[in-house]
């Protein structure tokens, strides 16, 4: 039986494993989430969850890791083969809800497994799914801005928040365009044969 660590600081994904009964630690980890050149938008955000497995691995290395199975996870929103991550401004925020605006976009979550502290064979999943936004107009993009939960979204926008009105249809992972595809991550661990700790009812 494994002890689960999240190290990531969105309370978005941390609220995914908690409905989903999981019993687990938090850890933040701290890493450049800046895209590496001439990678495809999938290996892209795989590259990304990746080195905060390794990042994490670096900067807690008094943790005693035995027995205990770390996820980190990378999010990001892909029109047209451009990668749009947190906006960095307001004015970002609107360039980023303007292009998505009428179309159909993907959500790429990067999970990524460390086992027993091991940096050797860390294990990735990559998960994908397609959204369809309404046409937006601008009095809609710019009252969602002025609530200010664009900011930290990947996109500029939250599909539990007040971006499900912008929401025409989804195909896949609900749970993925919040930030961690649930169901996904729980078949995975049965595939891999790791039995992590639930909560007690």
């Amino acid at each position: 039986m494994y002890d689960l660590i999240l190290a990531s600081a969105s309370p978005r994904r941390r609220q995914l494993l908690e409905k989903a009964g999981f019993d687990f630690s938090v850890h933040t980890v701290k890493v450049s989430e800046n895209i590496e050149e001439n990678l495809n938008s999938r290996d892209a955000v795989e590259d990304i969850s990746k080195r905060k497995a390794l990042a994490f691995l670096e900067q807690h290395k008094l943790l005693n890791l035995k027995g205990k199975i770390v996820v980190t996870g990378d999010t990001m929103v892909c029109r047209e083969q451009e990668l749009l991550g947190k906006p960095r401004n307001p004015e970002q925020a609107v360039e980023f809800l303007r292009s998505l605006s009428g179309g159909t976009h993907s959500v790429i979550t990067a999970l990524s497994l460390v086992i027993d502290g091991s940096s050797e064979g860390i294990k990735t999943l990559v998960t994908e799914t397609l959204v369809e936004f309404h046409e937006l107009t601008e009095g809609q993009i710019q009252d969602y801005i002025a609530t200010g939960e664009p900011m930290d979204k990947a996109g500029a926008y939250a599909i539990q928040g007040g971006g499900k009105e912008f929401v025409k249809s989804t195909t896949g992972s609900w749970s993925n365009v919040v930030g961690l595809p649930v169901e996904e991550l729980e078949n995975w661990l049965k595939e891999l044969g790791y039995e992590v700790r639930r909560r007690q009812s």
